[in-house]
Formats: C-alpha cells, sequence, structure tokens
C-alpha cells in the first residue's frame, strides 16, 4: 500500500474513533425515561439492609473498583438526605453477579429511579448529572 493510501485509512480511523467516542460521552450520565416497565422492583431482595423511599428509590449498582461509583455513591446518598422520602440503596454486583443480567447491566454505575410502587421510572448508565436526577424526581414526586 503506498503511503498516501496508508495516511488515508489512519485519518478515516481517527475520525471514525472521534465520532464514536463524542456519541458516547454525550449518552453517558443521561436519564433515560422508561416508557413502561410492568416489573416491580423489591428492593429488599437485592440487599438485606436496603429500605425503599416513600416517594422513590435511587438503586444504584456499582461494582467494588470503580471509581466514578464512589462519587456517585456520595452525590445520590446526599440527594437523597437532602429530599424527603427519598432513599439510595448501592447494590454491588460484584458479590451479587445475577443482577447484571437481570437488569441488564452494561457499565457502573447503573442507576434506577424506582417510583413509590417500586417501578422503574428511569434508567442511567454512567455517572449521572445531579441537576437531572432533581428534575426526574420532581417529575416522579409531582405524578404520584
Amino acid at each position: 500500500m503506498n503511503p498516501l493510501g496508508i495516511a488515508a485509512v489512519l485519518v478515516a480511523l481517527l475520525a471514525a474513533s472521534t465520532v464514536i467516542g463524542l456519541v458516547w460521552r454525550s449518552t453517558t450520565g443521561r436519564i433515560r425515561a422508561v416508557s413502561r416497565s410492568d416489573e416491580r422492583i423489591r428492593v429488599s431482595e437485592l440487599s438485606a439492609d436496603a429500605v425503599a423511599g416513600s416517594g422513590a428509590t435511587l438503586l444504584q449498582f456499582s461494582t467494588e473498583f470503580c471509581s466514578p461509583c464512589r462519587t456517585t455513591n456520595s452525590l445520590l446518598r446526599g440527594l437523597a438526605a437532602e429530599l424527603p422520602g427519598i432513599t439510595h440503596v448501592d447494590v454491588d454486583v460484584t458479590t451479587r453477579p445475577d443482577l447484571a443480567d437481570r437488569f441488564t447491566l452494561l457499565q457502573s454505575p447503573t442507576t434506577l429511579i424506582l417510583d413509590a410502587s417500586g417501578t422503574v421510572r428511569a434508567r442511567i448508565g454512567g455517572a449521572p448529572r445531579i441537576a437531572d436526577v432533581r428534575a426526574e424526581l420532581g417529575r416522579i414526586l409531582h405524578t404520584a
């Protein structure tokens, strides 16, 4: 292959990887509303010391060696302490690998926002944006 062809292939690979990276970055941490969920999650089944919130539950799935998970835990725990009726539950998937399949966990942290009945109302892959979580909780509590 000639040098011009090699340069063209390298530029194409660089452009493709840049586009993929920008798309991934723009979707990580965004809240995806769950349009319809028939499954009700009882958080007490996932963790022995877990208690669901009377208004909503922030159900976080983490792994042991995930640094964004620790930051997410701190932010969500603080938000739950600040808002009445909201609880935060952190489940370590390394001790419960069955949950990765059950909830189709593709990255950590993954956070599910449950309403008072335990129905999944929203899903966040990656570290969430706190303002978005606060707005979603407002929508869930307002419709309850």
